[in-house]
């Protein structure tokens, strides 16, 4: 479908969330338990809570698609205007609301008068606009064209199938029953949701549902993606994903009636992913808030929410209290395209919601030293904790699995109410 209108899926049966989010009290696999038996008979390395996946590489199929169409575009000056796209994508600010907006002018307004009282009232809305105009983030929304679409597919084709890739990975590894049969993308751009969903689940999917408002992206996305999958109806879906695409809703009512729509959408997942930036984590800070705490004018869906991943308690982010306020992300390695001009490897920060294992979750690169190791973990109890994990404090294997994990996992070390770590085996 071009209309990117979630309204029309619910009317029309022919239309083809890390924040995961699932139905509360949904069965899953066991949840990680601080025990002695936790790895399983599994090597450190390899211990539950590892869900970051090594580097990378777009599909064979879809590089070579993507090649094509780039080559064939022949557009001057391609590294630098990808580039120049990467920069404004990760740059970009939510638009400012029409109400925020409006006690700012007021406060100016305000301050100008108690500056010079003698200030005439044209003058003073005079440098209110012009102060205004200075200090606003002026958000425009992208509009695709096809050579726009060809830069885009060179700048974040490959990160972007590498974030979502990494969200996937959380379900797909701690919920190994999970089997999906279908799946939603809005905003489905061109098509990574459905490529990198194929790659995790390649004998179940049996629907793809793509849904986008711009012509130009889905004619791209139809160039390589038709022969991955086919299109049916569903009323529901097991999985329904949306990949940076809240961040282009210019108000927050829209973000909040699109989680809406898309939480009654899915019977089982719902997969957000944003850019890791502080605006990206503060758009999926909405979205979660929105379904746990917030309740639609006319209800349609009475299920309750609960977060999957990669946040371990369902309180409020304790990254939005720091000062100042910083995001919380992961990182993921993966390949680019090889294009000229384009490095070989890149790490793709994504801010993620997918709720909770037992586990903490760890927010930076673990420090390895001397027979201990530093780890900055969010936990369960909703605080972030800065734990050394050494052998005879914590035991031998939740040292090596700490020392063996990376930024993204989860680690069986949990904080008790005395201060002092309690961890998932005995001293030896």
């Amino acid at each position: 479908s071009s209309k990117m209108s979630l309204r029309s899926i619910s009317a029309c049966s022919l239309c083809h969330r890390f924040l995961v989010v699932k139905l509360r009290g949904m069965s899953t696999a066991a949840k990680l338990q601080p025990h002695t038996d936790f790895l399983k008979g599994e090597p450190h390395r390899k211990h539950p809570g590892v869900t970051n996946l090594k580097t990378l590489r777009l599909p064979e199929k879809l590089q070579v698609a993507a090649r094509s169409i780039i080559h064939r575009a022949q557009i001057k000056g391609l590294d630098v205007k990808a580039q120049n796209l990467v920069d404004f994508l990760w740059s970009r600010k939510r638009k400012v609301e029409d109400g925020a907006l409006r006690q700012k002018a007021l406060n100016l307004e305000r301050e100008l008068w108690n500056v010079d009282e003698q200030l005439l009232e044209e003058r003073i809305q005079k440098k209110v606009l012009s102060e205004l105009r200075r200090t606003t983030y002026h958000w425009k929304q992208l509009k695709f064209d096809e050579e726009l679409g060809v830069i885009y597919m060179a700048a974040r084709l490959a990160g972007g199938y590498a974030a979502v890739r990494r969200a996937l990975n959380e379900i797909k590894k701690r919920d190994e029953s999970f089997c999906p049969e279908s799946l939603l993308d809005f905003g489905s751009g061109l098509g990574t949701v459905a490529w990198a969903s194929h790659s995790c689940w390649p004998d179940s999917l049996k629907e793809m549902v793509c849904v986008d408002s711009s012509g130009p992206m889905n004619t791209l996305a139809e160039r390589f993606s038709c022969q991955v999958w086919f299109c049916l109806t569903s009323v529901q879906f097991d999985l329904v994903v949306s990949a940076f695409t809240l961040s282009e809703l210019p108000r927050a009512v829209d973000r909040e009636d699109a989680v809406f729509t898309l939480w009654r959408k899915t019977n089982r997942y719902l997969v957000l992913v944003e850019n890791g930036t502080k605006e990206g984590h503060q758009i999926l800070m909405e979205a979660r808030d929105t379904l746990l705490n917030k309740q639609e004018k006319t209800v349609h869906d009475f299920r309750p929410a609960s977060t999957f991943a990669p946040c371990p308690h369902e309180m409020m982010c304790p990254k939005l209290n720091t000062d100042p306020v910083l995001p919380c992300n992961f990182q993921q390695r993966y390949h680019t395209l090889s294009l000229p001009g384009v490095r070989p490897h890149r790490d793709h920060v994504d801010s993620g919601l997918d709720s909770g294992l037992d586990w903490a979750r760890l927010i930076a690169p673990v420090l390895p030293r001397t027979r201990h190791v530093h780890c900055r973990m969010c936990c369960s109890d909703g605080q972030l904790q800065h734990v050394v994990v050494t052998p005879r404090k914590h035991g031998r294997d939740v040292y090596r699995c700490a020392r063996s994990s990376d930024w993204g996992d989860q680690v069986p070390v949990v904080q008790i109410r005395d201060g002092d770590e309690q961890s998932g085996s005995e001293e030896p």
